[in-house]
């Protein structure tokens, strides 16, 4: 019982840190746990010091944007946190690009809530041995 009050507890850590992204189209959160410990978070937006315009005038993506995955493993790296072993919570599932990241992070677990509308990145995870958990 304790284990799925703390899943639930991440998976609502991510939700609020997608409340974070300046993204009009869809604001993605995660949070990155490892010996029952969050290690980092992360959320889509822009690069540091690049403003924060996560969409162009025609209303599609910045090629620039940084997705929530990406960033909390990239925090990892810049704060020296290793990531081997850990667990990603994530609002969508990752896209194909983040699932590649996911993999050499050596992250071993991703419970996402929403399916994202390109699911190469499940895929590409299930091949490479990656449990993934929908979470309900």
């Amino acid at each position: 019982m304790p284990n799925i009050k703390l899943h639930e507890l991440y998976i609502n850590i991510s939700s609020e840190i997608a409340k974070c992204s300046y993204a009009n189209r869809a604001k993605v959160g995660a949070v990155l746990v490892r010996g029952g410990r969050i290690i980092s978070t992360g959320y889509n937006g822009m690069p540091t010091g690049l403003g924060n315009k996560c969409e162009l005038p025609s209303g599609k993506t910045n090629p620039q944007v940084i997705h929530a995955e990406a960033n909390a493993i990239l925090y990892s790296a810049r704060t020296g946190q290793p990531t081997e072993g850990s667990t990603l919570y994530v609002t969508y599932s990752p896209c194909v690009e983040c699932a590649k990241m996911i993999i050499q992070a050596g992250i071993t677990h991703v419970i996402y809530l929403v399916e994202y509308r390109d699911t190469g990145g499940i895929q590409l995870l299930k091949d490479a041995n990656i449990q993934l958990t929908q979470y309900h």
